[in-house]
């Protein structure tokens, strides 16, 4: 054996999993099922629904996890700060190389915990201003449908049900919830947008006013009506709201939000409509009291016109001044007729003078003279202007004579075009052409154009071969 070599170890080896296992096996073994008591550290829920927190002392921290189906039955859940005892087992979670709590359950570490949080959350929300009193809705004097968000089964409907009919005969909606248990607040929160959401007019009609009821019970029982998704609802309900959760002692965060608190379920039905009887006897009595109101005010105005009247003159001393005059304009009536009729009459003789046959005819006669003379001096007038537009119209055609092209033609100038008919203007475009066109005077020519050649010289031209003009 070399001197260099290590002496070979007796220490079994384990892979890392098998220690992690080994590990597992020992902490879940020793410990088992436990109950923890602790402070709630962060809180996080994920996007599956599980439920990662830290239970902490003053010394040390454990991990603790929910998953989806044990958080969905917690009837309280954890929140920063909230002291608890958690139900679980203790396991590890190898690829962190960690130890964490499985929690089944959770409940607070006695009321003061519960308590604690319960204020916590009323001062959050009343700094939002969701308990202010001037959000507050005021109740119908008489609705004629109540909505009643509540549990099918109990007292608490059918005392409801009973003190309504006992009192006022009203049409009533009930929304089936549960009244405690974790699906309690979603539950709630639903009914009352449910009947917010409920058309005018439409096949199910909508309520004049909700009472939300249940029976006393234990704070952990009436927790779900201290939920936030509870209370924002009742605060942003449009319809007025009832809160009717437990009994006188009982208070919830969901009667600060409603528009009127009622001790008791059995009292909302009291606040909610008024007792038949009472109303038809207040009717009554409001009716009879308007009968003698009337009945005094008619003799106190007939008492009051008797003595106005007797400080108005007689009806005869009143009439007799407008009588007179209607005698004396009788009277004179007849005469002034007569006299307007002979007016009248002289006013048609000199008219109808006017309208004699030589009248007529003298204006006629003059008439036509007028217009005769008007004829004639229209006649000239257009003769005139015509003899102006011809001399104007030959000397704009003289014009043109001495300006056109032919003209400058005659004065010994040519038109030159190729082939295609177009003027040349330039020298470069007639060396172009295949074929010239040159326009004189008198006649049009035919020619060929003149090739240059390279360095300015004139190329040599083609042999003659005649012309087609």
């Amino acid at each position: 054996m070399s001197l260099i070599d290590e002496p070979t170890s007796n220490t079994p080896e384990f892979s890392v999993s098998e220690i992690s296992g080994a590990v597992k096996r020992v902490l879940e073994g020793e410990f088992g099922r436990v109950r923890v008591r602790g402070e709630v550290g962060r809180v996080v829920v994920a996007r599956t629904g599980h439920m990662y927190f830290d239970l902490k002392d003053d010394r040390a921290v454990i991990a603790s996890v929910s998953w989806k189906g044990q958080v969905a039955r917690m009837a309280v859940r954890p929140e920063e700060g909230m002291e608890v005892i958690a139900t679980g087992r203790l396991t590890t979670f190898a690829p962190q190389s960690k130890y964490q709590l499985q929690v089944e359950s959770i409940e607070p570490a006695g009321a003061g915990a519960l308590m604690a949080m319960l204020e916590k959350r009323k001062a959050a929300l009343a700094a939002e201003g969701l308990f202010a009193p001037d959000r507050k809705q005021r109740l119908p004097a008489l609705p004629r449908v109540i909505g009643v968000i509540t549990s099918p089964q109990g007292a608490v409907i059918r005392d409801i049900l009973h003190r309504l009919q006992d009192r006022f005969g009203v049409h009533v909606l009930i929304w089936p919830v549960a009244v405690q248990g974790q699906a309690c607040a979603a539950q709630v929160a639903r009914a009352i947008a449910g009947f917010n959401a409920l058309p005018e007019g439409g096949a199910i009609p909508r309520p004049d006013l909700l009472i939300v009821a249940r029976g006393g019970g234990s704070i952990e029982d009436l927790w779900g009506f201290n939920e936030e998704i509870v209370v924002r609802a009742a605060a942003a309900s449009k319809i007025p709201l009832i809160s009717a959760v437990g009994h006188e002692t009982d208070t919830t965060l969901i009667d600060f939000a409603a528009d009127q608190r009622a001790p008791t379920p059995t009292a909302a039905a009291e606040i909610a409509v008024p007792v038949q009887a009472d109303l038809m006897g207040h009717l009554t009595g409001l009716e009879a009291r308007l009968i003698r109101a009337g009945g005094q005010i008619v003799t106190q105005r007939r008492q009051r016109l008797a003595d106005l009247s007797r400080a108005l003159p007689r009806a005869e001393a009143l009439l007799a001044p407008a009588i007179q005059r209607l005698d004396q304009w009788g009277e004179r009536f007849p005469g002034s007729l007569r006299a307007l009729i002979t007016a009248k009459r002289g006013e048609l003789h000199s008219t109808s003078a006017g309208l004699r046959a030589t009248t007529i005819r003298f204006q006629i006669d003059k008439s036509r003279e007028r217009v005769a003379d008007r004829a004639t001096r229209a006649t000239r007038a257009v003769a005139a202007r015509l003899e102006n537009e011809n001399r104007r119209l030959a000397a704009l055609e003289r014009l043109r004579q001495s300006m056109g092209y032919p003209a400058t033609l005659k004065r010994g100038y040519a038109v030159i075009r190729d082939e295609a008919g177009h003027v040349l203007t330039e020298a470069s475009q007639a060396a172009n052409a295949r074929l010239l066109e040159i326009e004189f005077a008198d006649t049009r020519l035919a020619a060929l154009p003149q090739k240059t050649a390279k360095g300015g010289k004139p190329a040599p031209s083609a042999p003659d071969q005649g012309t087609l003009f």
